[in-house]
C-alpha cells in the first residue's frame, strides 16, 4: 500500500469457517436427526428448514428441545463427524481466491469457529491453511466473543480494526461483545434477511464482495 493511500478502516479480518468459508449445510442437514436421536432432541423435519435458518442459535435450541448442558457433548460429537466425513466437505466458490487476494493485500486474516483447528486445516488445504496468521477454533456455541479477543490480542490488532465475517447470528453477537464490527455472508446456515436486521456493516453475496469491500474502506 502506497504512503499516497487512505489508511484501511480494517486490518484484521477474522472469519467464521462452517457456512462461511466450507459449504457445510448440506452435510449438516445430512447429519443432524442421527444426533438428534443419539442425545434425544426433537428432529428437525425438511419443512421446516428455512424456519430454522431464521432463528439465532438459542432459538434453535428451543425449538428443538435441546438443553445448554448438553452442548458440549453434542458439539464434541459433531467434530467427530466432521472429521468422519471431511473429504466430503468442499470451500465455496470464490472463497480460494478471494483469501488469496486479501493476504495479497496485506490483511492478517484469522478464523475463529466452533469447528476443530484440525478439520479446518483439512478442508483449506495446507497452501491455504497458512495464509491464515491466526487459529482459534474449537470454542462452544456461545463462546467466540472470548476466542475473537484472543486473536485480536495476538494480532496486536485493536478492535476498531476488525472485521469478523459470519453466517450466524450468534458471530454478530459474538463481535459486539468483543467490540469489533460485524459483517455477514447470506451463503451460509442463516437467512439473509435475519442478518440483515442486526444491521452488520455489510451482507455479502458472493466471496468477490468481501475484497472489494475492504480494499475500499
Amino acid at each position: 500500500m502506497g504512503g499516497d493511500e487512505p489508511a484501511r478502516r480494517y486490518r484484521l479480518v477474522v472469519f467464521d469457517f462452517d457456512g462461511t468459508l466450507a459449504d457445510t449445510y448440506d452435510w449438516f442437514a445430512g447429519v443432524i436427526n442421527g444426533v438428534a436421536d443419539r442425545y434425544n432432541f426433537r428432529r428437525a423435519e425438511e419443512h421446516e428448514a428455512e424456519l430454522l435458518r431464521g432463528m439465532d442459535a438459542r432459538g434453535v435450541m428451543r425449538h428443538l428441545g435441546i438443553p445448554s448442558w448438553k452442548l458440549p457433548f453434542i458439539s464434541r460429537h459433531m467434530h467427530q463427524l466432521a472429521a468422519r466425513d471431511v473429504a466430503s466437505i468442499r470451500l465455496f466458490p470464490g472463497i480460494e481466491a478471494m483469501l488469496s487476494g486479501l493476504q495479497i493485500d496485506g490483511f492478517t486474516l484469522a478464523v475463529v469457529s466452533s469447528n476443530t483447528e484440525r478439520n479446518i486445516r483439512t478442508v483449506l488445504g495446507p497452501a491455504l491453511a497458512a495464509r491464515f496468521q491466526h487459529y482459534a477454533c474449537g470454542a462452544s456455541v456461545f463462546g467466540k466473543a472470548k476466542r475473537l479477543r484472543t486473536v485480536m490480542k495476538a494480532a496486536g490488532i485493536p478492535a476498531p480494526q476488525t472485521l469478523a465475517i459470519g453466517d450466524e447470528i450468534r458471530d454478530c453477537d459474538a463481535a459486539e461483545a468483543a467490540g469489533c464490527a460485524y459483517a455477514a455472508v447470506s451463503w451460509g446456515y442463516t437467512r439473509a434477511d435475519a442478518l440483515a436486521a442486526r444491521r452488520p456493516v455489510a451482507v455479502f453475496e458472493a466471496p468477490a464482495q468481501i475484497r472489494t469491500f475492504l480494499t475500499q474502506r
